[in-house]
């Protein structure tokens, strides 16, 4: 569902790149578990030659006890960051995002699991506390986001969580919103840009992912899109930019829910 107020996507080309090159903030949507949506990210970012990379899947405080010798060194980046304890797809299909930028700064946005778990329970707004106001946060989503967000959240979950979680699931999805959106203002106050975020495509939606608490936060960013999909979309995409690569085989990804 494509909520009122976003743009329709049209297919990454020539022209596409270049915008995503000339913006303060190109967010990058993938599926996480895609290798072909990492090599893009990849040759995007090359291309973008970014002054910071925001990476979703990467806590704060490890991004930022990254050290120069780690950053040539697949093995030890990825024990340092504690990647597959984690619980993120193999590191090694998202290696050349890193090696794609060595001199871009790093910052990481994943959050401990108490300030989650705070604001399912109390609700993103009072999570954030000042935040909240800024990012566009400090009210609850209308009626159409809201059921939008939870049919959305429900269908990831192969229709299998208690309707009564859904509420919370997407609390939960506001606050992981919110801490890309302040990743993304650190690395350009640090750096003056261009960011690069690496993301997956419900945070880069346009309507109300990262892309909107930007806008809330500051309307004269340029911030551009591009989500990945798995096939031919069939209607408006919410992102300014999409590119098709086939999926991996994943089995029956409902399967675990049975």
């Amino acid at each position: 569902m494509l909520l009122a107020g976003a743009a329709a996507a049209v297919p990454l080309d020539d022209r596409g790149a270049a915008r995503l090159g000339a913006a303060d903030v190109a967010v990058l949507g993938e599926r996480h578990d895609n290798p072909l949506h990492h090599n893009a990210q990849a040759r995007l970012v090359a291309e973008i030659e970014p002054g910071a990379l925001v990476f979703e899947m990467v806590p704060e405080s490890l991004a930022m006890t990254v050290t120069d010798e780690m950053r040539g060194d697949a093995d030890r980046l990825e024990a340092h960051l504690d990647w597959e304890a984690r619980g993120w797809p193999d590191f090694s299909i998202y290696w050349p995002i890193f090696a794609a930028a060595p001199g871009a700064a790093l910052f990481g946005a994943e959050l401990p699991r108490d300030e989650v778990e705070r604001a399912m329970d109390e609700g993103a707004a009072d999570a954030l506390g000042d935040w909240a106001g800024i990012l566009g946060l400090d009210a609850a989503p209308d009626p159409a986001e809201q059921a939008a967000r939870e049919a959305e959240m429900s269908a990831a979950h192969c229709g299998a969580l208690p309707e009564d979680l859904l509420p919370r699931m997407v609390e939960a999805q506001r606050m992981r919103d919110a801490a890309l959106a302040r990743a993304v203002l650190a690395a350009l106050a640090e750096t003056g840009g261009p960011v690069a975020v690496i993301t997956g495509n419900g945070h880069a939606r346009k309507d109300w992912g990262v892309p909107a608490l930007l806008a809330e936060a500051d309307p004269d960013l340029d911030v551009v899109v591009l989500g990945q999909l798995e096939a031919e979309p069939d209607g408006a995409q919410p992102y300014d930019f999409w590119t098709v690569a086939p999926p991996p085989d994943r089995g029956d990804p409902c399967a675990a829910f049975r």
